[in-house]
């Protein structure tokens, strides 16, 4: 059968599948998630032995040491992938909203919060992400269609496996959540032409892979961003802080979206602040790469070029630029930022306050690292992408960013 073919039958199994979960009560399907959050922890093993087929894989092919830890799944993150879940089953019931009132004929209007129907999902080597977003969609209501990266094939096989026995022991239809197990091109660009067949697509990782999915894609794209994100340090900014969030923002884990790439320093903490963070970072061997200024101040260093500041590295490297004011600071941010997080550390409220309005990312930081833009951190229980566009949703993407709103209307005979 021609790929095109099997992408095809998938998604057309996901949309008769969909209505089985669309109609669920609340009950039903957060009593799925707690069998799904259950058989997760239950079959670990079997998880993390398909996982280090991956990492095996992933270092064969010379995989970066900062994504295989993205990659990588032990017994602690499986089972915080169980709680994760178990905090979706907590929340409130996305689908149980709606507005009541009448007009002055007497139709009764309800506008009621609904499922977006069936989702696409094109992402790259986290295979959390697919626990994450299988359960969101389930919770709100959808169906799912995954397509996951080529280096997470049998972790996702392995996830998708458990969830989809768990959608037949609790009397739903399997489909409800689908594999694409092709990771070629091929395939993303198959699922892409599935308009007709899956009403949204979510693309997740990094900045080719969204471009792509934007710019060819016939099914409406919810676009994702990739994180070149940004941390500035203030003139007369608390030294210490400053260093105490650039070290977690940067190095607890770079590959991840919300790591920063870039720190901009003022002119008059530089020559306190940079050979500080230089000292802090020597255990993770952090490669720098700096402005002139900052060549002076950190001799040795790589002289950073408009490509560096242009790039989101997911790894131990960063681009560093000394700055005159705040102005040069939102300037610098509004030309490379891919509007994903953006961190300023400062005392001066005024300061503050421009950052916050001048810069037009989604999450914006002050005194604090961009780490938390995350939906387990924003009390979402988990994320399905963390959106930096305009329309429907922004920010980290939950449960309620899953759904749609119609149009129930009664009347007694009413004509126009």
């Amino acid at each position: 059968m021609e790929l095109f073919d099997t992408v095809k039958n998938l998604c057309q199994g996901a949309k008769n599948a969909s209505l089985s979960i669309a109609l669920a009560s609340e009950e039903e399907r957060n009593a799925l998630l707690v069998e799904i959050a259950e058989a997760i922890k239950e079959n670990y093993q079997d998880i993390i032995d398909a996982n280090k087929k991956d990492l095996e894989n992933a270092r064969e092919n010379g995989m970066a040491q900062a994504m295989l830890d993205r990659l990588m799944l032990n017994k602690d993150r499986i089972f915080a992938i169980s709680d994760a879940i178990y905090q979706i089953v907590k929340l409130p019931d996305p689908l149980n909203e709606s507005v009541h009132f009448t007009r002055p004929n007497g139709l009764q209007i309800e506008k009621r919060r609904v499922p977006l129907g069936i989702i696409g999902m094109i992402y790259e080597a986290r295979p959390n992400v697919t626990p994450d977003a299988a359960t969101l969609c389930l919770k709100s209501g959808n169906a799912v269609v995954l397509r996951g990266g080529k280096e997470a094939i049998n972790s996702n096989k392995c996830i998708v496996g458990i969830i989809r026995a768990c959608l037949l022991k609790k009397g739903f239809d399997e489909n409800c959540v689908s594999l694409i197990e092709n990771t070629t091109r091929d395939s993303a660009n198959a699922l892409m032409a599935m308009r007709g067949y899956i009403d949204v697509l979510i693309p997740r990782g990094g900045k080719g892979l969204i471009k792509n999915v934007v710019e060819n894609s016939s099914v409406p794209v919810i676009e994702t961003g990739a994180g070149n994100c940004h941390l500035y340090i203030d003139k007369g900014a608390d030294i210490d802080l400053g260093l105490k969030v650039a070290l977690n923002a940067k190095c607890s884990r770079p590959s991840v979206c919300n790591a920063i790439e870039t720190i901009l320093v003022n002119k008059d903490e530089a020559e306190e602040f940079l050979p500080k963070f230089f000292e802090m970072t020597r255990k993770y061997n952090l490669e720098f790469r700096g402005c002139e200024k900052t060549c002076q101040i950190l001799t040795g260093i790589a002289l950073a070029t408009d490509e560096d500041y242009n790039t989101e590295y997911d790894d131990y490297i960063v681009s560093v630029k000394v700055v005159d004011d705040v102005y040069e600071a939102v300037s610098h941010i509004r030309k490379y930022s891919t509007a994903h997080s953006e961190a300023i550390i400062t005392r001066n409220e005024k300061n503050a306050d421009y950052f916050v309005k001048a810069i037009d990312s989604c999450a914006l930081y002050v005194n604090a690292s961009t780490r938390f833009t995350d939906g387990g951190e924003f009390g979402l229980g988990a994320e399905i992408g963390i959106s930096t566009q305009k329309l429907h949703v922004r920010g980290p993407m939950g449960l309620s960013a899953l759904t749609s709103e119609k149009y129930i209307i009664k009347g007694n005979g009413q004509v126009r």
